[in-house]
């Protein structure tokens, strides 16, 4: 009965019932997405004892690369100065953030180093606000970072420095990609940036992979990488963005965390403890937060 009264109303209501499916298509689109980028991760991560983090984030580099001027064609030509300086400036981000967050897993593990790593947003959401709840958020994310960061015999202080470099990349980020789609259409900024970054690693390829001759198997797993982490979540983001508000999209993007810590735990045994579980809660909760309130003043 309650089959047939789903029916009923879907053909009462067909616009409501495609926009429904439509959002769920776009939730599982992101799902997909998140599992993605994780899973690359992880599986980068297999290669890093013999090519190291720099080589596995080259492989990336250029298969994202490969993809992003597939898709997005910039007319590279046709650009001013104008829309140039921002696009060199967002290929030096790409690539410092790509080689911090990777060179931070290897030393912190795939949860912590992407918790870290999604301070970086919650700081540009944090940056313009005067607002009780938003300061509440900030407070709720130091403490979850602190909790992280506390001194102990085996705390790893670069491997936190470099979850930390790779938050500030991906606030540069933002800012960077928001003036690069003010200045050029669709995505050929992003596309012609991906590019660049990876001609910047063909250079720090070429040396680590001559100095770590890499296996069939490591240059599989760093490929791998490039495909899941990059090319993959591109393209089911773009999907779903065309599916779900811009608002829903962001607040979903706090679940990335826990999908790093699940990944990293199933695929690579990397076991957290019960306080680093609660921290990565209280950032995942700051940025939840964050996203709502900033979505309601709007």
């Amino acid at each position: 009965m309650q089959t047939t009264a789903h029916a009923r109303q879907a053909a009462a209501d067909p616009v409501s019932a495609a926009d429904n499916g439509g959002r769920y298509a776009g939730i599982a689109m992101m799902v997909g997405s998140g599992l993605s980028n994780q899973v690359g991760a992880a599986v980068g991560s297999l290669a890093f004892p013999v090519i190291g983090p720099a080589g596995v984030v080259a492989v990336r580099q250029w298969m994202a690369a490969v993809t992003l001027l597939a898709v997005g064609r910039p007319r590279v030509r046709s650009f001013t100065w104008q829309q140039w300086w921002p696009v060199l400036l967002l290929a030096a981000v790409f690539a410092t953030m790509n080689l911090s967050l990777y060179s931070a897993i290897d030393r912190i593990g795939l949860g912590l180093a992407v918790t870290l790593e999604f301070l970086g947003p919650l700081a540009v959401a944090l940056a313009r606000s005067r607002r009780a709840v938003d300061l509440g958020c900030a407070v709720i994310a130091a403490a979850g970072v602190v909790a992280l960061t506390r001194p102990q015999p085996t705390t790893d202080y670069l491997g936190i420095g470099l979850g930390l470099l790779a938050a500030m990349c991906w606030a540069c980020y933002i800012l960077l990609n928001r003036s690069v789609g003010r200045r050029l259409p669709g995505v050929e900024g992003t596309a012609a940036a991906a590019g660049l970054s990876g001609l910047l690693f063909v250079p720090i390829g070429i040396v680590v992979l001559l100095q770590h001759p890499p296996t069939p198997a490591a240059l599989g797993c760093a490929a791998a990488a490039g495909i899941l982490a990059s090319a993959i979540p591109f393209l089911l983001d773009m999907l779903a963005l065309r599916r779900v508000p811009a608002h829903f999209f962001g607040i979903f993007m706090s679940i990335n965390p826990v999908l790093a810590a699940t990944v990293g735990l199933v695929f690579l045994g990397q076991e957290l403890q019960a306080g680093e579980w609660l921290s990565i809660a209280a950032i995942v909760t700051a940025n939840i937060v964050s996203v709502v309130a900033t979505m309601r003043r709007r």
